[in-house]
């Protein structure tokens, strides 16, 4: 059976390629990827013309999308701590044992929506969009965007490096006070910065480290594999550990503590931290 959705393009502050406007804004296909796949399907319409993944839109455009099936995004039962929100973007607290986004039902993405308070903006999502990903066994501060304008803003954010993190982690054995880490991954540059903030004696791991870590770049698995490629694996990595000192059963200790940056609309300075996990404090309970 066919379906079709109509959207009524907002003003803009400035044109947006469609490929990178057009996820969020249905209910039939609400991924960017499931729109870029449509669009190249030419199921999607502007102004009555087929439409390319090249058109730009300015406002006041109307977007005709028309499909045969279309699967219903799901929506989990998942409880999120939200630590920060308004109008255009948000900040959830990630648990861990849970991926960001992806094809599974059980993604932080498909619990955001009846988590978050809909947005009254014009541009406004059906389904916000975290800005960037956590691994799965990795908790703490993640962004989101809850308008079409805010996804592109914060994402430009991010990759002109205007969004500082700021990570905690628990290392293994001796390690220098501070340092820089600039091991390339996959074969391209990477950088982290680090500073030991605490250090215990352990009868099993010899020293364990609570660090704090500032990566420049973003790299897949870039704060696991640099401490590994410096011998000081995190506590409890099952990829990156060492063979006989890997922790079972209490998961990955690193946790994305806060994020620092400029408010993309409100020019507010804006400095989020996410709660310490407390198998960080029972390691170190004077932290």
């Amino acid at each position: 059976m066919r379906q079709s959705e109509e959207h009524k393009v907002p003003p803009l502050d400035k044109p947006m390629r469609l490929s990178d406007y057009a996820g969020g804004i249905f209910n039939l296909i609400p991924s960017r990827k499931g729109m870029k796949k449509a669009i190249d399907k030419d199921w999607v319409r502007i102004n009555g013309k087929p439409a390319s993944t090249g058109n730009f839109i300015s406002g006041g455009e109307t977007i005709e999308l028309t499909v045969s099936e279309a699967k219903q995004r799901p929506e989990i039962d998942l409880n999120l701590e939200v630590i920060f929100e308004d109008d255009f973007l948000a900040v959830v607290n990630k648990p861990a044992g849970i991926e960001v986004s992806g094809n599974r039902k059980w993604t932080i993405e498909n619990a955001l929506k009846p988590n978050l308070k809909p947005s009254s903006q014009p541009d406004a999502l059906i389904y916000p969009e975290a800005i960037h990903r956590l691994d799965y066994p990795t908790t703490g501060a993640l962004l989101i965007g809850k308008s079409r304008n805010a996804v592109s803003e914060l994402n430009r954010m991010f990759s002109e490096r205007e969004v500082a993190k700021t990570y905690l982690a628990v290392s293994i054995g001796e390690m220098q006070n501070s340092g820089t880490i600039n091991a390339d991954i996959d074969d391209k540059p990477s950088l982290s910065k680090f500073k030991v903030l605490e250090t215990v004696s352990s009868e099993r791991f010899g020293k364990l480290n609570l660090v704090e870590l500032l990566p420049e770049t973003g790299r897949r698995h870039q704060l696991r594999k640099h401490l590994a490629s410096i011998d000081n694996p995190i506590l409890g990595d099952k990829d990156y550990g060492i063979d006989g000192l890997i922790l079972k059963g209490k998961g990955l200790y690193l946790h994305s503590l806060q994020l620092k940056f400029i408010h993309p609309f409100t020019n507010e300075e804006l400095l989020i931290k996410a709660p310490v996990p407390k198998k960080f404090l029972k390691l170190f309970p004077e932290f």
